[in-house]
């Protein structure tokens, strides 16, 4: 049994809705969709549909695509209530979120929990003499502006960078509780720290890629792993011992579609890298959070 991650699908490609078609069974492995599946209700759906039938459960978080408001989707739910929908679909399949409790790990390898979370940006993944208020304008010098200003709302909150606070504000007594159980494996689209958000070709578009309230997360709350998505640049990194996974699929033009999904499936327990250990069974599956 194992446990696997992928993240950005981008599931509007034809070519890659084809691959994930064809993506082999795994009747006794855990997957989790680090965030942007897709743009749209529909393609979440889809994700889910095929994926609940072949892994024995999933985990999702939500990357900024699929918070996304599609104009030409009137009728289309924006920020705060965009998020609480996707989330409701998840449950119609089973598939944990970050609103739900927080699960052991059943499978082979140490005994950890899986702590998914919903984490956005406040524009702070940036040099310290560029002011916070003029985080996009230094981007847009480099010609470069998310499209996220445009399809990202924040509602209700004012600004993308408070519902951001707020997400930290009630994520981290969570992850507190969870640590003092055992070892976590911290998912969240967006990388944590900034020495990770590194992009050669697009730099700047680092203000969009996290947020600094959680560079110590990793050595905080005791995490085993770090798996997240969002730069399209899959690698494995490691911050003061712990296992930093960056397992985007992307576009079409960052993966090879004639070999499909199934190579890009990365996993994260048991440690690939880790020496052989005889498996620890558990008792239940359910952390159940204290008081």
């Amino acid at each position: 049994m194992k446990l696997y991650a992928l993240a950005d699908l981008h599931l509007r490609y034809e070519v890659t809705r084809r691959a994930l078609r064809d993506l082999n069974p795994h009747p006794y492995d855990w997957l989790i969709l680090a965030g942007d599946v897709g743009e749209t209700e529909e393609h979440l759906r889809f994700a889910l549909g095929l994926l609940a039938e072949r892994f024995a459960r999933l985990l999702w978080v939500p990357g900024n695509h699929d918070l996304w408001t599609i104009p030409a989707k009137p009728d289309d739910l924006r920020g705060q209530a965009k998020y609480e929908r996707l989330v409701a679909i998840c449950r119609e399949f089973g598939v944990l979120t970050p609103e739900d409790p927080y699960v052991l790990w059943p499978g082979e390898g140490e005994r950890c929990i899986l702590a998914p979370t919903f984490v956005l940006y406040d524009y702070t993944f940036r040099p310290d003499d560029v002011p916070v208020e003029q985080a996009v304008e230094w981007a847009a010098e480099e010609n470069l502006l998310c499209s996220d200003e445009v399809l990202l709302h924040p509602d209700p909150f004012p600004t993308k960078s408070e519902w951001c606070h707020q997400r930290v504000r009630l994520t981290e007594p969570r992850l507190a509780e969870a640590a003092r159980q055992a070892p976590l494996v911290i998912i969240n689209h967006f990388p944590l720290r900034q020495d990770l958000a590194v992009l050669p070709r697009i730099p700047r578009f680092s203000i969009w890629c996290g947020t600094r309230l959680t560079e110590d997360w990793h050595t905080r709350f005791r995490a085993q792993a770090v798996v997240y998505g969002h730069l399209h640049i899959r690698a494995t990194h490691h911050r003061d011992g712990v296992r930093f996974e960056e397992v985007s699929l992307g576009y079409p033009q960052n993966w090879d579609p004639a070999r499909g999904v199934q190579p890009y499936l990365r996993q994260i327990l048991p440690d690939p890298h880790a020496a052989p250990a005889a498996a620890k069974p558990l008792r239940g599956s359910v952390y159940r959070p204290q008081g």
